[in-house]
């Protein structure tokens, strides 16, 4: 394990039982809590960005929001957040997908993604890989390519890395934690 996952995994909390019965939640808050963690977490994510050639990053609503707008100042790149469909003002695009129980929508301006951006997605956790799925269909609506998707953690038990994997159509996925 790296200096940088050490850190990382020893800032990150464990509540048993949330959102409900059986669920083990990862708490990024201690994390976000301690400068020289969410700095390290910053860089790291602004590295992978650079690295593969992105011009904006894509944040999730809503923890991708709080990593996302951090790692576009340190990259010196654009940042477009994608919302929960209704919060934007103004032409958007949209996007549904499944939920265990019905689906949502995810929306984007209609202007902030042009075919010249390369576009990297950065949220705090791939889980099921619904959200990364719709945002990358949503991304290339817009005309825009996919640089790649980068999070914090991946809960590999969940197989949202198998489910994104066409979706990525050979960009890459990181994730600085596997848990």
């Amino acid at each position: 394990m790296t200096g940088i996952e050490e850190l990382l995994l020893s800032r990150i909390r464990d509540v048993a039982d949330y959102p409900e019965p059986g669920v083990m939640f990862k708490d990024i808050t201690p994390l976000l809590a301690d400068p020289a963690a969410f700095t390290a977490l910053t860089d790291a994510l602004a590295e992978i960005s650079v690295r593969n050639g992105a011009t904006k990053i894509v944040g999730l609503e809503a923890r991708g929001f709080i990593l996302g707008a951090p790692v576009a100042v340190r990259a010196g790149l654009g940042f477009i957040p994608v919302r929960k469909a209704g919060k934007l003002p103004g032409a958007t695009l949209g996007q549904t997908y499944d939920l265990e129980y019905g689906s949502a929508e995810i929306e984007v301006h209609a202007e902030d993604l042009s075919a010249e951006d390369r576009v990297m997605v950065v949220d705090d956790v791939l889980a099921t890989g619904g959200t990364a799925e719709a945002s990358l269909r949503l991304i290339r609506r817009a005309g825009a390519r996919v640089a790649g998707v980068a999070v914090l953690m991946e809960l590999g038990f969940l197989g949202g890395r198998a489910r994104l994997e066409p979706a990525l159509d050979g960009a890459p996925l990181e994730a600085l934690l596997k848990v």
